[in-house]
């Protein structure tokens, strides 16, 4: 496929298999982070199979954004998908104790890096009547759960966003989608609790969760049907999970 397809948050989790699954696609591949090493390694990876461009840059940082989009060398600047992946979950307290440091980070990652990334490349989407959206979100965006007060606000204003941009974007040739996953194995959990490893394992055992591949064959798919079709809004769960507070565990 002769297309250039953005992805945020790609050096690790979905966004890292995101990419892999789109070079198998023959699609050119733009990949974003904060990591250098992590983009470098991941840069010669997919080398040998499509043609790969990598941009370091916070997406909380509206300056960077736009100067690394700017920075794009002629033949990566038409960009025909955009994934925008990158997204963090800070702490799981009760809004009474929440830390206001780790709500900025979740509002600064979580809805305005989305909002910085898609108005840097949404223009020229419109301009050619022609582009692909993909938004991450999170089955806390479609309801909320104990002490998940703030993150689950962040992942609500992504899917209304979502909504938006299609609302907004409709007759200019563009689909718009969301995916929204439930427990996904990714470094998530570990971020969201400080690093603390074992406690981040916990997340995830008793019981099969969803893995970074999962969504990224989903991804695939979406990106691959013709222009007529467009995925607008899917809930992924581990069959495990039944809804944020309800999962089976052995």
């Amino acid at each position: 496929m002769n297309k250039t397809a953005l992805i945020t948050g790609a050096t690790s989790g979905i966004g890292k298999a995101t990419a892999k699954v789109l070079a198998e696609e023959g699609m050119n591949l733009i990949i974003c982070g904060r990591r250098k090493e992590a983009l470098e390694n991941l840069e010669k990876e997919l080398l040998s199979k499509v043609k790969v461009h990598s941009l370091q840059f916070d997406v909380r940082n509206r300056e960077d954004v736009n100067q690394a989009i700017n920075s794009l060398p002629e033949e990566f600047k038409k960009i025909d998908i955009l994934v925008n992946n990158a997204g963090n979950a800070h702490g799981l307290d009760p809004i009474q104790e929440g830390s206001i440091d780790d709500w900025d980070a979740m509002i600064d990652i979580n809805v305005k890096g989305l909002l910085y990334v898609s108005k840097a490349i949404i223009p020229q989407m419109a301009e050619r009547k022609q582009g692909h959206i993909i938004n991450i979100g999170s089955i806390a965006g479609k309801e909320v759960y104990p002490n998940g007060n703030v993150y689950s606000a962040s992942k609500h204003a992504v899917d209304a966003i979502n909504k938006g941009m299609r609302i907004d974007l409709n007759g200019k040739g563009i689909r718009v989608g969301a995916i929204n996953p439930g427990l996904v194995e990714t470094g998530f959990s570990e971020v969201r609790f400080k690093g603390d490893s074992e406690r981040a394992k916990t997340v995830y055992q008793g019981y099969e969760p969803l893995k970074p591949e999962d969504i990224a064959d989903i991804i695939r798919f979406m990106v691959t049907r013709p222009v007529h079709v467009n995925i607008a809004d899917l809930l992924v769960l581990p069959t495990a999970q039944a809804s944020s507070t309800i999962l089976h565990k052995e």
